[in-house]
């Protein structure tokens, strides 16, 4: 017998799917399971599973006083799975957060930050004595199973004067450890972000990727995407959204789609004051915002899954296969008019939403409120 089968199953393709789970992990997937579940759990027909949505960018630890919030409050209370936290915490405190994290219902992991204390102060980078590629490589050795990779935010006031130079000695810290995911913040000017990204390479996650501002993608006078981050896309640069509080643009994403530019990757850079007064709010509400752009459902679950699994390397997660975790997320897709408004509050009105009913972590039901 199973611990649990989810019966009547679809995936957001309509294809018809029932999944068997022991000790946490996927057993069989197909169009039936002839076995029985120690639980069972059948869903209605207008419910959809996937793979546990996974937002990669996120700050959720608790004790930090700029960006904080609490893992469980943005995950699996919000249909997502797993959260990784981007950078909040740096080498001296990543520690602590790691045991904060183990309490948690959700997957928990964390990029650390290049400077040795995270998020304390905005201007993290402004001191580079603070950056320390030998405690970097300590918190790896120590966390092994928690730190997926290194974050480094490259704008103005977070860099002092110190220009292009941090995210050098992050791509070193890169090379010296096994060439881990980097995600790289970007923001106003300085650095230029033709700058970032020259240093930037391909599988490097640039997120904020559709913000508004000058020194973002879009040149403002001509209304194009600029050439130099056209050829970063097309060399493999990651564009991840990292929406927040001040970093996605509706008109950004829209010519950018047009321009065959799509973010490989969505996240929410959520926080607590973001999710609790908006314009970020959840997942869900962020992943509406890109199917109004003009991203089909198909691809924006995708990209909540297979995409950020796969850049951080998550190889049990993502995917509706046997020995992957068990992780779900079963939602609605409705008729529905709802205002959404971006990081520069334009408001647009969409006629579809999407909505999370329940959350299954390790084999574990979570009811989300509707």
């Amino acid at each position: 017998m199973y611990d649990l089968v989810i019966r009547n199953g679809r995936t957001i393709t309509g294809e018809q799917v029932e999944i068997a789970v022991t000790d946490g992990k996927i057993v069989e997937v197909t169009k039936v399971i002839s076995g029985r579940g120690a639980k069972e759990l059948t869903l209605a027909d207008d419910e959809r599973l996937s793979a546990g949505w996974i937002d990669d960018h996120v700050h959720c630890f608790e004790e930090m006083n700029l960006y904080y919030d609490y893992p469980d409050a943005i995950g699996v209370e919000k249909g997502v799975t797993t959260v990784i936290d981007a950078g909040t915490t740096g080498a001296e405190n990543i520690g602590r957060f790691y045991q904060l994290a183990q309490a948690a219902k959700t997957n928990v992991y964390a990029l650390v930050n290049i400077s040795k204390y995270g998020i304390v102060e905005q201007d993290e980078l402004a001191d580079l004595t603070k950056v320390q590629s030998q405690r970097v490589a300590e918190a790896l050795k120590a966390y092994p199973n928690f730190i997926l990779g290194i974050k480094a935010r490259m704008s103005k006031t977070v860099i002092g004067d110190n220009g292009i130079k941090p995210l050098l000695m992050a791509k070193e810290i890169q090379a010296e450890n096994q060439q881990l995911p980097l995600m790289v913040h970007i923001g106003s000017n300085p650095p230029e972000l033709s700058d970032i990204l020259a240093v930037m390479e391909k599988g490097d996650v640039l997120t904020h990727c559709f913000n508004g501002k000058p020194n973002g993608i879009l040149d403002q006078k001509t209304d194009r995407i600029k050439d130099f981050a056209v050829a970063a896309y097309q060399r493999g640069v990651v564009f991840d959204i990292g929406h927040g509080t001040d970093s996605f643009n509706f008109h950004v994403a829209e010519i950018a789609l047009a321009a065959g530019i799509k973010c490989e990757s969505i996240s929410t850079d959520i926080y607590i004051r973001n999710r609790q007064n908006g314009p970020v709010y959840d997942m869900a509400t962020t992943l509406e915002k890109l199917h109004l752009v003009g991203y089909s459902w198909e691809e924006i679950i995708d990209k909540i899954t297979i995409a950020p699994a796969e850049n951080f390397k998550l190889t049990t997660k993502g995917r509706l296969q046997p020995k992957m975790d068990a992780d779900f997320t079963i939602f609605k897709i409705g008729k529905k008019e709802k205002q959404l408004t971006d990081s520069n509050g334009n408001v647009r009105t969409t006629n579809e939403v999407i909505q999370p009913v329940k959350t299954i972590i390790g084999g574990r039901i979570y009811d989300n409120q509707l």
